[in-house]
């Protein structure tokens, strides 16, 4: 793996950077306190060519390839990691499976819209009693005639009130698990589909979240997307490469704890001097640069072997592992550096932290990495 960046990588991170310095950094302390992001800033994402990264031009995207959209996903989760989840799952999880998974009709109605922050999108996995348990969900699809009525509820999916289609997961067969799991690209304005955000997040609090309560939603036949019992396949591989967006959002989680630790130590004075010389101030900065660098080499590997057509099921996880409880560490690190102001809003650290917590749950816990990891290395399965 060549470390260099290209010209193109390069200027692609440097246009992230300079937007999430003048269009997210400057308000996410605002809208985790509102509780909202300002919805303007879809539009604002799409103009950039960012909700369209990797997708084929001659469906709307932007192209490029897979280590530049982790380097824009790292930036933004920099700034605010509530943004980057709009990206993640709009893109990420939901236009990516179109262009992957979706017929041409669907590739032309969605894949433009998407890209463009026309449309917003949203991943309808988790359901109330089943969230690392994917393959025991309860949402149901019956085919009426060239028709599908679907019934159920999800919960915790992000964009969920603002998303204009669901990637909806249902059960389709009467096989248990998996094998009964078809996907679906449900429109939110459809009749009996409705929409209520959770509040009272403990982080990513700008992120809209919600639950979608499906009663008798009824889709044309041609909103599957891929063979009927297939929907699990397009769920896992989706996520596999999710990781890696969640990974690069956590780099960037632990590279702002870094910037504000290093900052604040070179301002602060105890004792006669900053505190940036104090030895153990020094070790809690050096440990956050170290997790920084491992987890982003981490990080990069899993886009590295997607670009060049590599298995990378098992690196995404280790990377989504590793960087999700990195972050956690980073953020308690830069919290402890600034003391008991780093308990207050004033500062960002303390909202890091939060939003970081969330990493090590969402997209696979870091017990179900583990457990990935260990049936990739071993063969057996634990579950």
């Amino acid at each position: 793996m060549d470390l260099a960046l290209t010209e193109e990588q390069t200027a692609m991170r440097r246009l992230a950077r300079d937007f999430v310095e003048r269009e997210v950094a400057p308000y996410a302390a605002e809208w985790d306190r509102a509780e909202g992001v300002d919805r303007a800033i879809v539009g604002k994402l799409g103009a950039l060519g960012f909700l369209g990264l990797t997708v084929p031009e001659n469906y709307g995207g932007s192209g490029g390839d897979h280590l530049g959209y982790v380097l824009v996903t790292e930036e933004l989760g920099r700034g605010d990691s509530s943004v980057r989840g709009i990206v993640s799952v709009s893109l990420g999880l939901v236009a990516k499976s179109v262009a992957a998974w979706g017929s041409e009709e669907q590739k032309r109605h969605w894949l433009p819209r998407l890209c463009s922050g026309e449309a917003v999108g949203c991943f309808g996995l988790t359901e109330p009693g089943t969230g690392s348990d994917a393959a025991r969900l309860t949402t149901r699809a019956v085919r009426d005639g060239d028709a599908y009525v679907i019934s159920g509820t999800k919960t915790f999916i992000t964009n969920g009130t603002w998303a204009d289609v669901v990637l909806l997961f249902a059960r389709t067969g009467s096989e248990p698990g998996h094998r009964g799991i078809s996907a679906f690209l449900v429109p939110t304005d459809a009749p009996g589909l409705l929409r209520r955000e959770i509040h009272g997040k403990l982080g990513l609090r700008g992120q809209a979240t919600a639950e979608l309560v499906l009663e008798d939603v009824r889709v044309p036949a041609s909103a599957r997307m891929a063979p009927e019992g297939k929907g699990f396949s397009v769920a896992m591989s989706a996520l596999a490469k999710g990781r890696m967006s969640v990974a690069a959002g956590c780099v960037g989680i632990a590279q702002a704890a870094l910037d504000a630790a290093v900052r604040y130590a070179g301002e602060r004075e105890q004792f006669g001097r900053t505190i940036a010389h104090h030895q153990l101030v020094q070790e809690l900065i050096s440990d956050i640069a170290v997790d920084v660098d491992a987890a982003r080499l981490l990080t990069w590997r899993v886009a590295d072997h997607i670009d060049r057509g590599l298995p990378f099921t098992a690196e995404s996880s280790v990377a989504k592992l590793y960087a999700s409880e990195a972050a956690v560490r980073c953020a308690g690190n830069a919290l402890q550096v600034f003391g008991g102001y780093g308990y207050t809003d004033e500062y960002p650290v303390g909202k890091l932290l939060r939003d970081a917590r969330v990493m090590t749950l969402y997209e696979g816990t870091s017990q179900i990495q583990k457990l990935l990891i260990g049936r990739a290395l071993t063969g057996v399965s634990a579950f």
